[in-house]
């Protein structure tokens, strides 16, 4: 597996919980938003400040970009990630785009993830 080279996003993001198919504002373009709108539930990750009024809101989250592009093909990207992180007893919100793959910690554990990362062979940019 490549050595990866991860940027620490500068916002301090949310996991916001909506019911199932409420509709949820579009978070402002920026670094990252995710919305999910699934059957039993819909689902925002943002910046803190634009967390929905009347969600339920998990605050404290920083996220990790993955800056490589790599093909669909290719094993292992993200658990190259997953795995120190869960050896280091942190536990993590991800998500994938089409070009890469975004990694939340909660903030109390940013820099024990930075150091497992670097320790796993990782670059990490803050």
């Amino acid at each position: 597996m490549p050595a990866l080279t991860l940027q620490l996003l500068e916002s301090p993001y949310a996991v916001c919980r909506l019911p199932a198919g409420a509709s949820a504002p579009s978070p402002v373009p920026g670094a990252f938003s995710l919305l999910i709108q699934a059957a039993e539930e819909t689902t925002l990750v943002c910046p803190l400040d634009q967390a929905p009024q009347g969600a339920e809101v998990d605050a404290g989250w920083r996220c990790f970009r993955i800056l490589q592009v790599f093909d669909f093909s290719v094993p292992g990207i993200l658990a190259s990630v997953l795995v120190p992180l869960a050896q280091a007893g942190i536990g993590i919100f991800a998500s994938s785009t089409f070009s890469t793959d975004y990694v939340l910690v909660k903030a109390g554990d940013l820099d024990r993830a930075m150091e497992a990362l670097n320790a796993a062979g990782h670059s990490v940019k803050a």
